[in-house]
């Protein structure tokens, strides 16, 4: 869900880079070494579940994965997701230099919020509520970052407001495919490796 140079005025883009400079900073202060290969894997993931995308005007439509991303890593999210961003923009041109900023808050801080929202019902032993809770949180984190992404369109000017709205009512269908992924990837983490979801039993 790229925004790419030139859509975004320059207040949003000051702002998208002072948001993401300080989301980058939390996220390397919480950075354990221990996580680095776990945060590799998932910029991994990332940046292929988000490289087979159809352009939609301003931006565009593929997975993202920032729910399960954001459940997994928390703060680390931001610096995780920056990397992927950063060479997807300096490899294939998506979206751009410019509009890094916005867009990796865009992705990261819903990532962030669903951490927060969803993190206690994760850590549930009953494999439904799991499930159920790494549905919302990857549906969830899509729909806000859909929401940011439209913001962040809006807050350019009237002429993005078009745009906004059906960058919204495309990702429905994404937002949906992102829940499932997510809620099976949750209960599949529980089983086998607990600990990245704050389970220690």
């Amino acid at each position: 869900m790229h925004i790419v140079d030139g859509a975004l005025s320059a207040p949003v883009l000051a702002t998208g880079a002072v948001l993401s400079i300080a989301g980058v900073a939390i996220g390397l202060r919480k950075l354990d070494y221990n996580q680095l290969p776990q945060v590799g894997v998932l910029s991994a993931a990332f940046f292929v579940a988000s490289y087979i995308h159809l352009p939609l005007g301003f931006s565009s439509v593929h997975l993202i994965l920032n729910g399960l991303i954001g459940l997994t890593l928390g703060w680390v999210a931001f610096p995780a997701l920056l990397v992927a961003l950063l060479l997807q923009a300096v490899f294939f041109g998506f979206g751009g230099f410019l509009v890094l900023g916005v867009n990796a808050f865009n992705i990261a801080m819903p990532a962030v919020l669903v951490f927060y929202l969803c993190r206690k019902g994760l850590q549930s032993t009953n494999q439904r509520t799991v499930a159920i809770w790494g549905v919302v949180g990857g549906a969830g984190a899509t729909c806000a970052t859909t929401l940011f992404v439209a913001l962040s369109l809006a807050l350019s000017g009237d002429a993005f407001l078009l745009a906004a709205k059906v960058t919204f009512i495309a990702h429905i269908p994404i937002m949906i495919i992102e829940g499932f992924v997510t809620g099976a990837a949750v209960v599949l983490i529980s089983k086998v490796k607990p600990e990245l979801l704050g389970i220690t039993d």
